[in-house]
């Protein structure tokens, strides 16, 4: 009998028959409250009504019209609606599937419109898992082991995670800025740099949000060196932190921005976003794809915008944020298991530590599954895989989350005896 590959591990055991906004229904009838949201994709809730129309009505027109063939009225109608809520300047927009293939179009337009060879990512950061993709992604071993040779002319510097290095936020920081910049004058020659890539929270790397004064130091050098900031926006973008963009809450200027996930509710789709000018100097022929700027996808995401405007789903991440961040911590307070309790809107990571301070993926892992035969479903992420994340639908309700937070705390104090 044919079978999934046996690599493709599931979280929970749960087999969905339907879902409706946070819940999902397995084919057993039970209910669960969905905190991964497709790995933070389902951003108006599970077959949120009007996504849903918007979707039904487009498949009745036009299915598949490939954007370098023919227009068709989604993806002009999308391209418009998204100049709306892009940061100024950034008036130009490619589209494609994944978030992989919107890192990898960014790397090619940097390294075509620069003429320089190297990037400089983060450690920690989560990029994809096509080759190039991988090549520069630094948050496990996981997503590149087996495949080298790696792509070449990728650079790592520190991210500012203040609790791995046992450090204040402020020194973290001075240390990030200046090991980049020893970096600079070691491996990575600033004019051989074509650009800087990173998430403004590490998502598999832990839900780590970056600051304002790293991202203000990035944007210094960026500017000094003509370096391009590309922002990884593909987790953290379309109201996810409470903000609407991730890269809000360090009041910092991108050169490019990249999308996925939350963008179409489900439908896959993808972009990059940049100047008219910069946009311009890629190479003939170096953007393209079958399925990019989908009709139906298209038509999902200007519903999925539609959506988080109408209902006001920015400003419910960041009061539903707020509750279940305060709420995870007066869990950990109970328990010297969890180490810290950080995040940013409805992006909230949960890391396990033994008494020594070492990672603790298999209490991770033992609450993670207790919270899943509990009704509430959760993802372990991070390094070590020692923390668990919160990612629910922007459309979650205080209640919602006061349920969560009660499964939570239960399971916790089960596991771990506190």
């Amino acid at each position: 009998m044919t079978q999934l590959s046996p690599l493709l591990k599931q979280a929970t055991p749960v087999v969905v028959d339907h879902g409706e906004g946070v819940y999902l229904y397995d084919t057993d009838g039970n209910r669960h409250l969905d905190f991964t949201a497709g790995i933070g994709v389902t951003s108006t809730g599970h077959c949120h009504p009007h996504v849903v129309r918007a979707a039904q009505e487009q498949i009745g027109k036009l299915i598949h019209g490939q954007y370098t063939t023919v227009m068709h009225k989604p993806l002009l109608e999308l391209t418009e609606r998204l100049g709306d809520v892009l940061p100024p300047g950034l008036d130009s927009l490619f589209y494609a599937n994944s978030g992989s293939e919107a890192i990898e179009a960014a790397l090619r337009l940097s390294r075509q419109a620069t003429g320089r060879p190297n990037v400089i990512v983060f450690q920690g950061g989560f990029h994809g898992r096509t080759v190039a993709a991988a090549s520069m992604t630094t948050s496990g071993t996981r997503f590149s082991a087996g495949i080298s040779p790696l792509m070449a002319g990728v650079h790592v510097a520190p991210f500012p995670y203040a609790y791995h290095y046992g450090w204040d936020e402020e020194t973290a920081t001075k240390f990030a800025l200046r090991e980049l910049d020893y970096l600079f004058a070691t491996v990575c020659a600033p004019n051989e740099t074509a650009a800087f890539f990173i998430e403004p929270v590490l998502g598999e790397g832990g839900y780590v949000p970056a600051n304002t004064a790293f991202m203000a130091g990035l944007r210094e050098r960026a500017d000094a060196h003509g370096i391009l900031l590309v922002i990884d926006e593909v987790q953290t973008g379309f109201g996810r932190t409470g903000r609407f963009w991730g890269h809000d809450h360090f009041d910092v200027r991108p050169d490019i921005i990249l999308i996925a996930k939350g963008l179409a509710s489900g439908f896959p789709l993808s972009g990059m976003a940049a100047s008219q000018e910069l946009m311009a100097k890629a190479w003939p022929g170096s953007q393209g794809g079958t399925y990019g700027g989908n009709a139906v996808s298209c038509a999902a995401a200007v519903a999925t915008l539609e959506v988080i405007r109408q209902e006001k789903l920015v400003e419910n991440a960041a009061e539903r944020g707020r509750q279940l961040l305060e709420g995870a911590r007066l869990v950990a307070d109970k328990t010297p298991v969890i180490g810290d309790v950080r995040g940013l809107g409805l992006l909230v990571g949960s890391e396990f530590t033994k008494p020594g301070g070492e990672p603790d993926a298999a209490t991770a892992a033992a609450v993670q599954k207790a919270a899943a035969a509990s009704g509430l479903l959760l993802l372990t992420c991070g390094a070590f895989m020692n923390v668990v994340r919160m990612v629910p639908p922007l459309v979650v309700n205080a209640a919602q989350v006061d349920d969560a937070l009660r499964i939570w705390g239960e399971v916790v104090a089960s596991v771990t005896g506190s």
